[in-house]
């Protein structure tokens, strides 16, 4: 992975410093805000990239899977467009959930991830997908191409903690999903992401 110029010499910044990926939109890395052993939910804070506090928990679910985000992605008109019941996409880079057989339970690291599907969610009318993808190299998932290769229980895992994760007791939920995709159209979201950050940010 490469950092240009003046990068070298600071951090870089996770959404607009790192690159989108080795081979994107099939191989592309992503930067780890969340894993399942977390209790708080933590993301990246746009101005500053450090990892910030957001919330604890509203429920007693966790992360079934690492999450966090694809680098130069940035859910815009384009996204939005692929979702007909959503008003817009969210303003926020494109949202990535990891699966991996060895446990991993640091956050901020950086990993290869080979998408293999997707969920779009729509989130107060806006269109917030949540791309699927396996850890690369990973030995144990290596014959896992798209979603239909992973396990039913895993996806519905996910399907039910995205569906309730924003649950305020005594308050209607928001936020739903709205279709599981295959890889095919997952790729379709990132190139839609990559082109909605290149039109709001430019290289």
């Amino acid at each position: 992975m490469t950092f240009p110029s003046p990068f070298y010499r600071w951090r870089p910044h996770p959404w607009h410093g790192l690159e989108l990926g080795p081979n994107p939109p099939r191989l592309v890395f992503a930067y780890i805000e969340l894993t399942p052993f977390d209790l708080v939910k933590y993301e990246v804070d746009k101005t500053t990239g450090y990892l910030k506090v957001d919330r604890p928990q509203h429920t007693s679910s966790q992360p079934p899977t690492l999450y966090g985000f694809i680098p130069r992605t940035y859910c815009g008109a384009r996204v939005g467009a692929l979702a007909p019941k959503a008003i817009k996409g969210d303003g926020d880079p494109l949202d990535i959930c990891v699966i991996s057989e060895r446990p991993i339970t640091k956050s901020e690291v950086i990993l290869t991830a080979r998408v293999v599907g997707g969920m779009l969610m729509i989130d107060n009318g806006e269109a917030d997908d949540k791309i699927l993808a396996v850890l690369d190299k990973d030995r144990f998932w290596e014959k896992a191409d798209d979603v239909q290769d992973l396990p039913s229980v895993l996806v519905e895992r996910l399907r039910h903690y995205f569906s309730t994760y924003k649950l305020i007791p005594g308050k209607e939920s928001v936020a739903y999903i709205e279709e599981i995709y295959n890889a095919q159209k997952a790729m379709q979201v990132i190139e839609a992401a990559r082109q909605d950050y290149l039109d709001m940010f430019g290289e």
